[in-house]
């Protein structure tokens, strides 16, 4: 049985310094009142060009992103890897609208599949639609495609070719790449469109990755359909499977629109879900691959057993977890020193531009039960360990 509670192994790469750091982060993170003033403070002070880029570089930068470039990012990469750990970089600049700032970000993307190019210690990319693409566009080629105007039919199109160059890149340079999963009432058309590169790119291997949201109380519908067309379609499909981060938002449109809610009704549900996608996709692992993306503890240990039942090799490279960067070190290392593949999601780009990233991890942090108080419980444990 595996255990996280190895806080030797979990912060063997962090100074006493990094320990000092995370503990006051995470401290002040637990206090939603604090990090609600923290929020509307910053963008105030962005607002009126006051200089705090040293303050949280030094802080919350440094805690959850790698550097502002991939140059930056090497010293993560090799301290990650020296643990077995693989970096996937994450370019998180959101919130641009002009074609320009799309194809700027599509070469970026590809500069990351570049750079995992032979490169073990960079074992996947990543990216999101809506950072290439007008949300307007999704959202109404989610169910109304044959509807778009010629200029938006236009523009959809556009979409459609900066993933293909993107999937095209990854699939030439053997690079894994995942689409991440976004909003409900955009979701539909990014299944599509990972779809038809799925089906195009991946005949030998699980190149391109679709991601399942498994707080959708209609995900585990979704994944056995895909098994089937996958199966008859003679591909694989990756499966990047997490839990989900657009809750609140969901709830509050589905009410305000008055239609369902697409969500979970608890907790528990979703958990639940999530345990049961992981059984089937090891259970179907001959034609799919997983990256499962969890600071949840039940979860990984969990996938630990199954791929014992299912006599999976540990080292295949189909099976991989993944947490992000500065969180949940404990699941990260002690799952990598028993010898599974991990990877660390490692978001970089200028510090203004990757900000609405951090503030989402700052709510995160406060708004998952148990989430701050653990990985508080685990840096005081290891202060305590080292002092002995």
């Amino acid at each position: 049985m595996i255990t996280f509670d190895n806080t030797e192994i979990a912060f063997k790469s962090k100074t006493d310094k990094d320990l000092i750091r995370a503990y006051w982060l995470f401290k002040i993170i637990a206090n939603p009142s604090v990090v609600k003033f923290g929020k509307w403070f910053t963008n105030l002070a962005l607002k009126l060009n006051l200089p705090i880029d040293g303050i949280i570089k030094k802080t919350i930068f440094k805690q959850f992103c790698g550097g502002e470039t991939i140059e930056d990012c090497e010293q993560t990469i090799e301290d990650l890897s020296k643990y077995n750990i693989g970096t996937i970089l994450d370019y998180s600049v959101e919130g641009k609208t002009e074609e320009i700032d799309f194809e700027k970000t599509t070469d970026e993307i590809i500069a990351t599949i570049l750079k995992a190019k032979d490169n073990p210690a960079i074992p996947f990319a990543v990216f999101k639609v809506t950072g290439i693409a007008t949300f307007s566009i999704l959202e109404k080629a989610n169910s109304l495609e044959n509807e778009l105007t010629e200029i938006e039919k236009k523009a959809y199109l556009g979409i459609i070719k900066r993933v293909e160059r993107i999937c095209t890149k990854a699939h030439e340079n053997n690079v894994p790449v995942f689409i991440d999963a976004e909003e409900t009432w955009i979701q539909d058309s990014i299944d599509r469109i990972a779809l038809a590169m799925i089906r195009k790119f991946n005949k030998d291997k699980a190149i391109v990755f679709n991601t399942l949201q498994m707080y959708r109380h209609d995900r585990i519908a979704f994944l056995n359909n895909l098994i089937n067309e996958t199966r008859q379609g003679d591909y694989h499909y990756g499966i990047k499977l997490v839990r989900g981060a657009y809750m609140e938002k969901e709830r509050e449109r589905a009410a305000l629109m008055n239609y369902n809610s697409p969500i979970q009704t608890t907790k528990e549900n979703s958990d639940k879900d999530y345990n049961f996608a992981l059984e089937i996709i090891c259970e179907n692992i001959d034609c799919l691959a997983l990256c499962a993306g969890t600071h949840n503890e039940e979860s990984s240990e969990y996938l630990t057993s199954l791929i014992d039942r299912f006599s999976i090799d540990k080292k295949s490279e189909r099976i991989y977890f993944a947490q992000l960067l500065g969180m949940s070190d404990h699941i990260s290392y002690n799952l990598s020193a028993q010898n599974l593949r991990v990877a660390k999601y490692v978001p970089y780009g200028p510090i203004k531009e990757v900000l609405p990233y951090l503030l989402r991890r700052a709510d995160e942090n406060t708004s998952v039960a148990g989430q701050t108080s653990r990985e508080l419980s685990l840096l005081i444990s290891e202060k305590n360990r080292r002092k002995k």
